[in-house]
């Protein structure tokens, strides 16, 4: 059944490259709030599900693009492993295929690394309606220029997302998390110095002057970390950090524009933060959850003085949402839209209006 979608889905692109019909992919649509928006016919890879192939032994995992993520992190969970980026889901139709074209990652990814790190290989079909794969089931395979991770990232614009192929690792013997009431220059002084030294921090969160802090791993060593460290021992941690991934934290409850900021995590509070209690620190300070009214163009030029980076991450307006590329970027983009897609037919404009 589903060969016969991924030949389907094929036929549909071909014709569409055909036609030169644009298309929307739709996996779950449980990010659709992310990105610009695409108004195009629907392509949906709701149904394109199944896990290929799961070798615990082995730390891989092979499934279609449509197959839910739930599914795949309770198959997981089975084994005592897990997807070491913690992607965030957002509701309960969030598939595999759209986690890594979002390259979404959750509180782990500054301590374990991204989606695009855990991506081996994928099976695609391109603007063409040609299918095609790249990279393999086992790092030794990712050689050369790596095709497949530009697909993390992509948001369907390079290609249709038809299997993926990841790493997993084991899930942590133990895990805790300490607090610490501090200023937000203290929080981030602390980070800074537990990054020189081999502590199992595993994620880090900063609002409202408290410091939270996971250690993850073996027992006898997360224990030392916490004796190291000090601090007061959070209950209900666990509910804590998958509140904060999924974005269901009352800091999140706002009608105010909601900026994903990605810059230096020395750099102290921004021109335009007049209230503290409006940004919210991951990933030891290098990435922000600010609440702003302010202009887009406003926040675009603070991040360029910066060397920074921001997304509208939740918010009506569909127009300003990435950091303008500098023409340099622009033109890698376009070159790569123009050899994946050469119609303009995937996800037209979802990235930028020149995509």
């Amino acid at each position: 059944m589903n060969a016969d979608m991924s030949l389907q889905l094929q036929q549909r692109v071909q014709n569409a490259y055909e036609d030169k019909t644009a298309l929307a992919i739709i996996g779950g649509n449980s990010k659709a709030f992310y990105g610009r928006a695409v108004t195009a016919e629907t392509l949906s890879l709701a149904d394109h599900t199944g896990v290929l192939s799961y070798e615990p032994t082995e730390l891989v995992i092979t499934a279609r693009s449509g197959t839910p993520l739930k599914e795949i992190e309770a198959l997981l969970d089975q084994h005592g492993q897990m997807l070491p980026f913690e992607p965030p889901a957002f509701n309960e139709d969030a598939t595999i295929g759209g986690t890594i074209a979002c390259n979404l990652s959750g509180p782990r990814r500054a301590y374990a690394g991204a989606a695009r790190d855990y991506l081996l290989g994928c099976k695609i079909i391109n603007g063409k309606g040609e299918i095609l794969k790249f990279g393999g089931e086992v790092m030794k395979n990712v050689a050369g220029y790596d095709v497949s991770r530009l697909m993390a990232g992509a948001m369907g614009t390079l290609g249709v997302l038809l299997e993926v192929s990841l790493k997993v690792l084991p899930k942590p013997e133990t895990e805790i998390t300490q607090l610490f009431n501090c200023s937000a220059n203290e929080a981030i002084d602390k980070m800074h110095a537990w990054s020189q030294t081999p502590l199992p921090i595993s994620a880090t969160s900063f609002h409202d002057s408290v410091l939270s802090v996971r250690f993850s791993g073996a027992t006898k060593a997360v224990n030392a970390a916490v004796d190291n460290v000090g601090g007061e021992v959070m209950e209900n941690a666990e509910k804590y950090w998958q509140d904060l991934k999924e974005q269901r934290l009352d800091f999140f409850n706002s009608d105010k524009p909601l900026w994903r900021l990605s810059l230096a995590s020395d750099i102290e509070s921004l021109s335009f933060e007049e209230n503290p209690d409006d940004t919210f620190y991951e990933w030891g300070g290098a990435l922000r959850w600010l609440k702003s009214d302010e202009s887009a163009e406003t926040i675009h030029a603070a991040m360029d003085e910066f060397d920074g980076h921001a997304s509208l991450f939740r918010h009506a307006d569909k127009v300003n949402v990435f950091q303008p590329l500098t023409p340099g970027l622009m033109r890698i983009h376009k070159n790569l839209k123009t050899a994946f897609d050469p119609h303009n037919i995937l996800n037209p404009g979802k990235l930028y209006p020149e995509l």
